[in-house]
């Protein structure tokens, strides 16, 4: 089947020489140099040609790899009522990412952030037996949400696509199958669209439910950071890292001592004025969890990873007190906080991290204005009320598995699947009928894959210092044509493309009149396609320069070989 030849000549592209000034990222700023995509405002992106058929390319593959599961695709609506979501308690919970929207009477409405109650209603309607299941559903659509800090180009926007999908189940033992199914599809889409990804255990958060895993592309310009082991291969995101609370014996440590600790209200000043490693101390952070003070406890040397702590007690909002927390409370003295004296299980909520376990000594504040006490025995002078490991990962922590030091690096996110359970099926009532006749509540699993975001992480992977450099699978076409300039090269370039295309490969053909060779040749390289043909001084005796775009490796060749070689390839 003949494919398409595009002529620059005929087409709507500029590219840009310098870099945009506010671009950080690779993919960013090669993105709108090449002329794929333009800012229209703050986190909302034009898709060109060129990008939206790279946007095309990347949609078709996960397509097909879902309906080769066997998931039905379907298409909801954007604009959705608040209702589903209040029932879920997701209207509340999504907070200022929701784009919230009156019609002209006054009724309610969001843009659509994700779409679990929606789904959920639809087979709610359309399921009514356990013989209409198992089922996955997809979509591949517009999300909405209204980011505080857009950037870094399209990796993080305000409207960006995302392919969602859901299984419903009538048992644990059907959404691991169908959990199973998805995940090997996730990796036939990653491999075929030619990404560097890794598979890690991940938090459910808000969204619930019990396995969960993230699919990341390993990239300087990722916003995750996910932790390795190279003994036992382990990896996880550093928020899903935990290690275990290992109790000690309580008894047999000195009684508390109270000790005159003026001017150090930093673990570094106290640790300087005892002369004790940081290590030696407990950190108590003070949060809000939906306005109630708590307190977090850490080692000394550690930090509080906030978006970890906030991921634990999802939906819940944390956030850290102001000095107005402080006023009217004399239990609580600013820098000299300690969980002794009534504080933890009493008038506040204590929350530890699994290092402060039972049996463990601190140096910590004493509760009193330059003043702490040292020999605080976990267990013997205060209790937890939950552990949650909240300390910020640091390279050399174990490994969970195996106990070998980890490594960290950073990452994209560009798929996540859960195993949600009954979550949206209770919030909803989803059931069906049963083999036995009696009601069975249905089991729901949910699989996300940031399509947007997988043309950046390509980007962010493949690019070179020349430009973009796209696998074949998903690159705007199979081969750039380079016409060097003078009418006979021209001539020849245009009928190549021709011939290429009636084979069924995909072609750009750069015929621009006016436009130095040196300004194509760059142009090319910049657009990243996979094979550059340059049809310049050997036109005159038949001969072209087929150029590989990732090796840069060169070969002259006859047009007739040419064509072939690309007409087998494409």
């Amino acid at each position: 089947m003949a494919a398409r030849v595009q002529r620059l000549s005929r087409s709507m592209l500029k590219t840009l020489r310098d870099d945009p000034a506010d671009a950080e990222t690779v993919s960013h700023k090669l993105l709108v140099r090449a002329g794929y995509v333009r800012r229209t405002a703050a986190g909302i992106w034009t898709w060109l040609p060129l990008g939206l058929t790279v946007l095309e390319n990347v949609t078709r593959v996960v397509r097909e790899e879902m309906d080769a599961i066997g998931a039905q695709e379907v298409l909801l609506p954007a604009l959705l009522p608040k209702e589903p979501y209040e029932i879920s308690g997701r209207y509340e919970e999504y907070g200022d990412l929701l784009f919230r929207l009156e019609d002209r009477k006054g009724a309610a409405y969001l843009l659509g952030p994700t779409h679990e109650e929606i789904f959920t209603q639809v087979v709610k309607d359309q399921c009514t037996s356990y013989k209409d299941l198992p089922v996955t559903l997809y979509q591949i659509q517009t999300k909405y949400r209204d980011e505080a800090r857009p950037r870094s180009g399209i990796l993080r926007g305000r409207e960006f696509t995302m392919k969602d999908a859901y299984s419903f189940d009538v048992s644990d033992e059907g959404l691991a199958e169908s959990y199973a199914r998805e995940r090997v599809a996730y990796q036939r889409i990653f491999e075929r669209l030619g990404l560097d990804y890794r598979i890690v255990s991940a938090m459910s958060g808000a969204m619930g439910g019990s396995a969960s895993e993230e699919f990341l592309a390993p990239a300087p310009a990722g916003e995750d950071t996910y932790a390795q082991c190279p003994s036992c291969g382990f990896a996880a995101n550093t928020e899903a890292l935990s290690v275990p609370v290992v109790p000690a014996e309580t008894s047999g440590h000195p009684p508390v001592e109270e000790l005159d600790t003026p001017d150090t209200p930093t673990i570094e000043t106290l640790a300087e004025h005892l002369g004790v490693p940081a290590s030696a101390t407990l950190k108590n952070l003070l949060v809000k969890i939906d306005g109630e003070i708590a307190a977090v406890g850490v080692p000394g040397h550690r930090e509080v990873d906030l978006g970890k702590l906030a991921e634990h007690l999802a939906p819940a909002e944390v956030e850290l007190v102001t000095a107005e927390d402080f006023t009217d409370r004399p239990n609580l003295v600013r820098g000299y906080v300690g969980p002794q004296n009534g504080m933890a299980g009493k008038a506040f909520r204590y929350i530890a991290d699994p290092r402060v376990a039972p049996g463990t000594e601190w140096v910590t504040g004493a509760n009193k204005p330059d003043k702490h006490a040292r020999h605080v025995v976990c267990g013997r002078d205060f209790e937890v009320d939950d552990y949650l490991d909240v300390v910020v990962v640091e390279a050399g922590d174990p490994c969970p598995r195996c106990g070998a030091g980890v490594v960290l690096d950073r990452a994209i996110e560009i798929g996540h699947i859960f195993q949600l359970g009954r979550k949206y099926a209770d919030a909803f009532e989803l059931d069906v009928l049963g083999q036995d006749g009696k009601p069975v509540r249905v089991t729901m699993g949910s699989y996300g894959i940031g399509v947007t975001r997988a043309v950046a992480a390509l980007a962010e992977q493949t690019a070179d210092e020349q430009g973009l450099c796209w696998p074949r699978e998903i690159a705007p076409a199979d081969v750039h044509v380079v016409a060097a300039g003078k009418a006979l090269q021209t001539e020849l370039a245009v009928d190549v493309g021709e011939k290429l295309g009636a084979a069924g490969v995909r072609v750009i053909v750069d015929d621009r009149a006016g436009v130095s060779p040196g300004v194509k040749f760059t142009d090319a390289e910049l657009i990243g396609v996979p094979s550059i043909l340059i049809v310049g001084r050997g036109a005159k005796d038949g001969l072209v320069e087929l150029k590989d775009r990732r090796s840069g490796e060169r070969e002259e060749l006859t047009v007739a070989d040419a064509v072939a070689r690309l007409s087998a390839a494409g």
